[in-house]
């Protein structure tokens, strides 16, 4: 009898004290300086996800997820490592078709955690959420004005004319099958992260994520943002397929 498959594992190393990384785990208002994207229901979430029933222990830096998911925090020379183990696929039904979407999202969630703690010690920022399934020529990256950035090495710095309208620069944080993590000069130190959304039943042909962080940006200038990007994103999506 073959070795049942381990449970996925989500892993990044935040150059932080432990105690810091875990009150961002820990702390409802620092939970939404790093998780997710902001939306009218964000705070709903994170009290379902962090704060109701969960198993803490706080001594050993542990924190179970009522869905099974479960964290765990290392600390070392390079700071502190966080370690999110998966769940069981069965512990909770409703959530079985959603478990790679949800497992390539706490990867997107936990780069995030590890920019807003190093790069702007949790401050408060302003996030664009953008989705789906792009009718475009090449790669998303390649599409977006980004095709260069993504093929270059972790550290480097890159510049680019973004497709959605402007000059981008920084430096190119993680490359690869997972996604395309890049800082952005212009988003006040912010933070782009393009990435693949895997294949499921109602998502036959996978799809892609666009999450723009931006930090001390006014009213008028994020809202132009918003304007630029998701403009260009609704004229390049394809419809989202009839669910049966």
């Amino acid at each position: 009898m073959s070795e049942p498959t381990p449970p996925p594992r989500v892993e990044v190393t935040v150059a932080a004290p432990v105690e810091e990384v875990w009150a961002a785990l820990r702390d409802p208002e620092l939970l939404r300086r790093w998780h997710g994207w902001h939306y009218e229901g964000l705070d709903d979430e994170i009290r379902q996800i962090y704060l109701a029933d969960v198993t803490e222990d706080a001594g050993a830096r542990v924190l179970r997820l009522g869905d099974g998911d479960r964290f765990s925090l290392h600390g070392g020379e390079g700071g502190t490592v966080v370690r999110l183990t998966r769940g069981p696929i069965g512990v909770n039904p409703d959530w079985d078709a959603y478990y790679d979407d949800v497992t390539q999202g706490w990867r997107v969630f936990l780069w995030q955690l590890r920019f807003a703690v190093e790069r702007h010690g949790l401050a408060p920022r302003r996030t664009l959420h953008l989705e789906g399934s792009l009718d475009v020529p090449g790669s998303p990256a390649e599409a977006l004005g980004l095709g260069e950035a993504a093929a270059l090495p972790p550290g480097s710095s890159y510049k680019a004319e973004s497709a959605a309208g402007g000059t981008l620069s920084g430096e190119v944080w993680a490359s690869g099958a997972d996604g395309l993590l890049i800082t952005v000069d212009q988003f006040g130190d912010g933070l782009a992260v393009l990435a693949p959304q895997p294949r499921t039943t109602y998502r036959p042909d996978g799809g892609t994520l666009l999450l723009l962080t931006a930090y001390d940006m006014g009213d008028a200038a994020f809202a132009a943002l918003e304007t630029r990007w998701t403009s260009w994103w609704d004229a390049h999506r394809r419809p989202e397929p009839t669910r049966g």
